[in-house]
């Protein structure tokens, strides 16, 4: 029996919203496109809508590789190696794209109707489903040889699957699995191959070995930031990233639908640009089992995919945390569904020359060769999913969108990119100051202190003001930020607000409590602790003769 087809170059599985007025003009037309049509009406669509957030980060990755073969400047696409070898003239010919304003329509069907990726974007092809891997059919069986499956809710974010894992949409259960519709599938898909779990998975049987674990997908747990134009056009070609270094460029560059099937105990290809660095990191093998009609998934298998160390290279998209590990490798800067996307800008908008906390990602040089015009339009699209990093547990996924922020890039205006880290520093300085200090009230109106005056503090135990008066103080600190950079605020001043808004949190926190005496004694305490982390926070010097009022340096 043949198997179905489900062709995802002109299937409408990509979510989209079309730009004010272009839905009008065709009152017939889809909330959902293929990837040809998603390339052709670019410039009309203003955002992707897919339903799994993290899907979308790895979607868009693997529409910047895709990019980088349809955006052309004249014959030259901007994959082209040649050309690569040169940024500036790189960034040149991506801002000559830019100012077409579209894909030209020859160049979209040349990539896509190429004859050797005839059959690459078949979600059930027999031989090379799309980022899939047929062997898994013969390689994930039981001791007698019988083909084992994962389950359908394996592949999917937020189902149970075995006697745990959490339920964050509906009730399933593996005695009764749900399948999946074809285009949700995809989504999922994507998904798995970079934000998969870790430890234990599908057994994989190959000859002379086996084995049932499997290491974190390249994104696990991890928020990514991409640049988002007013259109779509802009947001992908601005996404392509330049190369990053000569040695990656290589003619055998592949995107991960285009490869041929690696053997998983054998060694993995040198990373390159741009088809590798984008999708070529999977750490998971999955493999979907279509309905007889190809309009659903049944079933699915989710295993390991290779055995080998993963690739050191930065993600273009990422922030870096810190100093390298002992690998010798940045760690990325984790995801968590509790921190405002405000306290992340002066890591996108500085490349942390010299400052040993974070490394911009790759991508954000780029865009400092954009035109004023453009630039002063240019938000970013952030994508988080906090997840547990070392076990298969996921707590929950978001999507934030800046207001236009490139204007403020080091390159552009130094001033106000360490005005905003002078800002953020000072956030943080008092929500440390903040945290502590509602744990010592708690403990000070509640124990007697030791001979020596002192409180036993154990921050396991925090009390019940920590969390109300953090929540308070976060929201009140946003606004005071954004208030602070629209208006021109020094250092100074908006340090004093950050110490009157973490005061105020820790009183209403404690609400009617504090006319007992003990908690009146705790919070006089505490306050104190967060007036002296007011006073005493140190900040980076502004560039320039005549530092802000009130800052001091490193």
């Amino acid at each position: 029996m043949s198997m179905p087809r489900f062709d995802l170059r002109d299937e409408p599985w990509i979510p989209v919203r079309f730009r004010a007025g272009q839905a009008d003009m065709a009152p017939v037309l889809p909330s959902a496109v293929g990837l040809r049509d998603l390339f052709l009406r670019a410039h009309e669509i203003e955002d992707i809508e897919l339903p799994v957030p993290p899907a979308a980060a790895g979607l868009l990755r693997m529409l910047y590789a895709m990019a980088a073969h349809i955006a052309r400047d004249g014959q030259t696409p901007l994959a082209d190696e040649e050309l690569a070898e040169f940024p500036s003239a790189w960034l040149q010919a991506r801002n000559r794209v830019l100012a077409r304003g579209s894909f030209d329509p020859d160049s979209v069907h040349a990539y896509f109707d190429e004859p050797s990726r005839a059959d690459c974007f078949d979600l059930f092809h027999p031989e090379r489903p799309f980022l899939q891997d047929p062997r898994l059919r013969q390689e994930c069986t039981d001791v007698k040889g019988e083909p084992k499956p994962s389950g359908v809710n394996k592949l999917a974010f937020g189902r149970p699957t075995g006697a745990n894992g959490a339920v964050l949409f509906g009730h399933f259960s593996d005695l009764e699995p749900v399948p999946i519709p074809a285009v949700e599938a995809v989504h999922y898909l994507i998904g798995q191959l970079y934000f998969g779990a870790p430890g234990r998975c599908t057994t994989r049987r190959l000859v002379g070995m086996e084995a049932a674990v499997s290491k974190a997908g390249p994104l696990r747990a991890a928020v990514s930031f991409h640049p988002w134009g007013f259109e779509l056009f802009t947001s992908l070609v601005l996404g392509i990233p330049s190369c990053p270094d000569p040695e990656l460029l290589g003619e055998d560059d592949a995107a991960a639908w285009e490869e041929e099937l690696l053997p998983p105990a054998g060694p993995l290809p040198s990373m390159s640009w741009p088809g590798r660095l984008l999708t070529g990191r999977a750490r998971h093998a999955v493999l979907l089992v279509p309905s007889s009609d190809g309009s659903s998934v049944t079933d699915a298998y989710v295993t390991w995919s290779s055995d080998q160390p993963a690739s050191g290279e930065e993600d273009p998209y990422l922030v870096y945390d810190g100093r390298p590990n002992r690998e010798g490798e940045f760690v990325a800067r984790q995801a968590d569904v509790t921190r405002a996307v405000w306290r992340d800008l002066d890591a996108l908008l500085r490349r942390g020359r010299g400052r040993p906390d974070f490394r911009q990602p790759l991508i954000f040089a780029d865009l400092v060769e954009v035109s004023p015009q453009l630039r002063d339009q240019v938000r970013v699209r952030v994508y988080g999913f906090d997840q547990d990093k070392a076990q298969q547990k996921d707590t929950s996924w978001y999507v934030a969108t800046t207001p236009p922020v490139l204007g403020w890039l080091e390159e552009v205006d130094a001033r106000q990119a360490v005005r905003i880290t002078q800002f953020r520093e000072a956030a943080e300085d008092l929500g440390r100051a903040l945290s502590y200090a509602a744990v010592l009230a708690w403990a000070t109106a509640t124990q007697m202190p030791d001979d020596k005056g002192k409180y036993k503090i154990d921050r396991r135990r925090p009390g019940p003001w920590q969390a109300t008066a953090l929540t308070r103080y976060w929201s009140e600190a946003e606004r005071l930020f954004w208030t602070g950079i629209e208006t021109g605020q020094d250092a100074a001043c908006v340090r004093g607000d950050f110490t009157r808004a973490a005061e105020e949190a820790l009183r209403a926190a404690a609400g009617t409590a504090h006319a007992d005496l003990h908690v009146a004694r705790g919070l006089h305490l505490a306050r104190r602790s967060i007036r002296k982390a007011g006073r005493t926070g140190r900040t980076v010097q502004l560039p320039g003769d005549f530092p802000d009022r009130g800052s001091e340096t490193d």
